[in-house]
């Protein structure tokens, strides 16, 4: 199962205010960790929203907004991929993470199967076309 771990944004992150080096330290350890055990396939920190920019789509409109955004709390700081058994795994491994004051959110992948027979094998067929190209490029 894959899991995207989200780690929501702060008043600092949204600030720009870099990690510590003790929080640093402490996160490349905990990334270690997730890496040697296989569990970690990606895995970044996100600028402040002050430098993103929103596209919404609506009736035919194609609507862009430049960021800042104001809800802090419904932001994104930045994210894991986790490859794992269960939630309950991910959550376990959650809780080494070196984080205060923080809130995570882990939310499953959708994997090939759950989409069931609308998933015709000519698009799976696609889906691992582009997956191959995608892997292809990290090479």
């Amino acid at each position: 199962m894959r899991f995207m771990v989200i780690v929501k944004a702060n008043e600092d992150s949204e600030a720009g205010v870099m990690p510590s080096k003790k929080i640093l330290t402490e996160m490349g350890k905990f990334n270690e960790e997730l890496a040697k055990a296989g569990v970690m396939l990606a895995g970044d920190g996100l600028h402040p929203s002050s430098k993103g920019t929103r596209v919404k789509f609506s009736g035919g409109k194609t609507i862009v907004t430049d960021g800042p955004f104001a809800e802090t709390k419904e932001l994104i700081a930045g994210f894991w991929l986790w490859q794992v058994k269960s939630k309950e795994e991910a959550i376990e491994w959650l809780k080494r993470a070196p984080f205060e004051d923080t809130e995570v959110e882990i939310r499953q992948l959708f994997e090939a199967e759950d989409f069931g027979d609308e998933f015709t094998p000519e698009l799976r067929e696609q889906e691992e076309r582009v997956r191959a190209q995608v892997a292809a490029k990290k090479s």
